[in-house]
């Protein structure tokens, strides 16, 4: 059975918390703001389809519901930008400036990440009425598999030890914080902040669409998520999926 304390459920294994969550909204059982943590995933989901792969007890995975009914479909990326900032405040109290967000909704610190985002959304009746933001976080593990290209951990840049369910009730605050705060603001506010913290902001970078490597230097990202850049060629405007970062 899970445990629950300070307003979050804790799960001492799952698949994916993602899918917990998403049964609990399908089930009608769960609210907005409700949450649930492990620190053991064994089908973590990462985006496009990707595995979120983590080890057992070191590391921070959480899903938060969020309720959506005053939102709709075409403020998606508002919502992104609320998680990615509420991910970045969290990160940055503790890792410092060198924390950005990496388009559309990681968390790295230099050149290396430290958390990854996957947002899912529940329509009902057309109508969007719920996401479900799944959080990992890299908290205290400090060896990786080698496969993987360039995590690191808050143990690695502080080298301290963290309370991992103290830190994903700070997370999951966060995030909260940033979603009501960009209800009630403008997006073109959020979205500056959002872009000011920007991973490669007017910096030279290299990405593959394809088959094809573009060096381009990236100008920020459009209000509706499209990734701005600029070479000698043209300005340029990628869809979130249509490249890949090559770092």
């Amino acid at each position: 059975m899970p445990k629950t304390g300070s307003s979050i459920v804790i799960l001492k294994q799952v698949d994916s918390t993602n899918n917990y969550a998403m049964a609990k909204v399908h089930a009608g059982m769960t609210k907005h703001g409700d949450s649930y943590f492990t620190t053991e995933q064994t089908a973590g989901k990462g985006q496009r389809g990707k595995q979120w792969d983590t080890a057992n007890g070191v590391n921070i995975a959480l899903s938060l519901v969020l309720e959506v009914k005053l939102l709709n479909a075409s403020q998606q990326f508002q919502l992104l930008v609320s998680v990615a900032l509420g991910c970045y405040d969290f990160f940055a109290r503790y890792a410092g400036q060198e924390t950005s967000i990496k388009w559309p909704n990681d968390i790295y610190w230099r050149d290396r990440k430290a958390v990854g985002v996957l947002i899912e959304n529940v329509f009902q009746g057309g109508n969007w009425s719920f996401a479900v933001a799944g959080i990992g976080v890299n908290i205290n593990q400090t060896n990786f598999d080698t496969s993987l290209k360039n995590p690191v951990s808050l143990k690695q840049i502080t080298g301290k030890t963290f309370d991992l369910e103290l830190l994903a009730e700070e997370l999951k605050n966060d995030v909260l914080v940033r979603y009501d705060s960009i209800k009630k603001e403008n997006i073109d506010s959020s979205l500056a902040e959002y872009n000011s913290h920007l991973f490669g902001l007017n910096k030279r970078v290299h990405l593959k669409k394809g088959p094809i490597h573009l060096e381009t230097t990236i100008l920020g990202v459009s209000s509706f998520g499209q990734l701005i850049t600029s070479d000698a060629q043209q300005e340029r405007r990628f869809d979130f999926g249509e490249v890949e970062w090559v770092i």
